[in-house]
């Protein structure tokens, strides 16, 4: 068989990728139209007996995805081809009270519910995994120093922990996303074919509460004929938000991995890993890069899945065919990633010897801010401090010189600070804050 789909032969794990599978799918549309058989059991609106032998044939085992299949080919309606099966399955006259009272998207919106329940607890998973890989590395360099950079360029001293701590931290906020979010995503209904619940007659508000109750979901507590797509863009959008923070970690790994940079690496097995078809010296961060490419794919999930949103009146089926790509390939990609990025962090190669060449190499440039603190807490005034030592940075970059040196030859500086002062505001590990304490606080919120 010709496989066409990356996700079916390159990306995507198999846990994740079962939930959204046709035969799982299948199941979770049966599994709907059992627990409603039961509840209109409860309410009287069909015999026990009947409703007991609907769910007993709602299964995979009874209702074949053959079948399904070819009687989709004849009806020409996905749903329709799940209740026929089901109807042909089930013994004496319990057939005819299967899906009574309900409309396609009662069972497929409350199936796919149940779906993203099973996603959303991996994902979870998922991002709790990421967040002790990247607490271990913090603390593990919570005082190993580093340069910062903004813009590109040489800023003051930062740690890699803490570098790392920040990732941590955006992980953990993720996760809590997730988790409130939830409540608004994993919400069924069955209200019928408008959302006014008449094909359930007098207790159909109490039919949904059963339903919802059996299958440990939430109510769409006023529904069209659909479940609100707006749940569903949030859910597309958080999960797009996520990918985007791994990207920008993985952009970090490789900025960092640069050969001019050379800070950190991704693993790479020396034995056997090739980087290059034809530049053998080559050591590339793949994953890091795979991530990346990724992202940019969940993140494009955004904008159709906003666009399923306003549907004309009550529904129509411009959102179907989208949804049928967005919602499996948004969880089995960032699963994907998820797992990736973990696995580079965890395994990360980290160089501080070589960070501390990168911070003598600026010759002292980047404690600028921290002389002229120095000099303001000695009575100077800050913009008189700034300016002093914006001078002297320029005068040390333009010669070639240390900016230490520049300083100490200037006697508006060694009026104010002795040379053991000059020394240590010069010194990159004195002037790194409380940078252990932000990791320490970090970590110990992860689980």
């Amino acid at each position: 068989m010709s496989l066409l789909c990356p996700i079916d032969f390159r990306y995507g794990r198999p846990k994740m990728k079962a939930i959204f599978d046709e035969g799982t799918r299948l199941q979770r549309l049966l599994d709907v139209e059992g627990a409603l058989a039961r509840a209109l059991a409860k309410v009287g609106n069909i015999p026990r007996e009947a409703a007991e032998e609907i769910a007993r044939r709602a299964t995979t085992k009874e209702v074949s995805l053959e079948r399904v299949r070819a009687l989709e080919e004849e009806t020409r309606h996905d749903l329709m081809a799940v209740v026929l099966a089901l109807t042909e399955r089930c013994k004496g006259d319990a057939g005819k009270y299967v899906h009574l009272g309900a409309t396609s998207n009662d069972i497929s919106d409350t199936a796919t519910a149940l779906q993203l329940r099973d996603a959303i607890a991996i994902l979870d998973d998922d991002l709790a995994l990421l967040a002790q890989a990247l607490g271990r590395l913090a603390t593990k360099h919570k005082r190993t120093v580093m340069l910062g950079r903004t813009h590109g360029q040489a800023a003051v001293p930062i740690t890699f922990g803490l570098k790392i701590a920040v990732f941590a931290s955006e992980v953990l906020r993720h996760r809590e996303r997730l988790r409130e979010t939830s409540r608004r995503i994993l919400v069924g209904k069955m209200s019928g074919a408008v959302g006014t619940g008449a094909g359930f007659g007098e207790h159909a508000l109490r039919i949904q509460d059963e339903v919802m109750k059996d299958l440990a979901l939430a109510s769409e507590e006023a529904a069209t004929q659909i479940v609100g797509r707006d749940r569903y863009a949030e859910f597309v959008a958080v999960l797009a938000n996520v990918a985007s923070s791994l990207e920008k970690f993985c952009t970090e790994v490789r900025n960092l991995q640069r050969n001019e940079i050379g800070e950190a690496a991704e693993a790479f097995e020396e034995r056997r890993q090739v980087g290059s078809s034809t530049m053998a010296q080559k050591e590339n961060p793949v994953a890091s890069e795979n991530v990346c490419g990724l992202a940019r794919i969940v993140r494009s999930f955004v904008i159709p899945a906003y666009e399923d949103v306003p549907l004309w009146h009550e529904r129509d089926l411009t959102n179907s065919a989208a949804e049928r790509f967005l919602l499996p390939h948004a969880c089995v990609l960032l699963d994907d990633m998820l797992a990736r990025t973990t696995d580079v962090f965890r395994n990360l190669r980290v160089y501080p010897d070589r960070m501390r060449e990168n911070l003598d190499a600026t010759r002292g440039q980047v404690m600028a801010e921290s002389v002229m603190l120095a000099l303001a807490r000695k009575g100077m005034g800050r913009q008189d401090a700034h300016r002093l030592v914006r001078d002297a940075a320029q005068r040390a970059r333009l010669r070639g010189l240390q900016l230490k040196d520049v300083l100490a030859a200037d006697p508006r500086v060694t009026k104010l600070l002795s040379k053991r002062g000059l020394e240590d505001a010069m010194n990159p590990e004195k002037y790194v804050g409380q940078s252990a304490a932000i990791v320490e606080a970090v970590v110990k919120r992860i689980a």
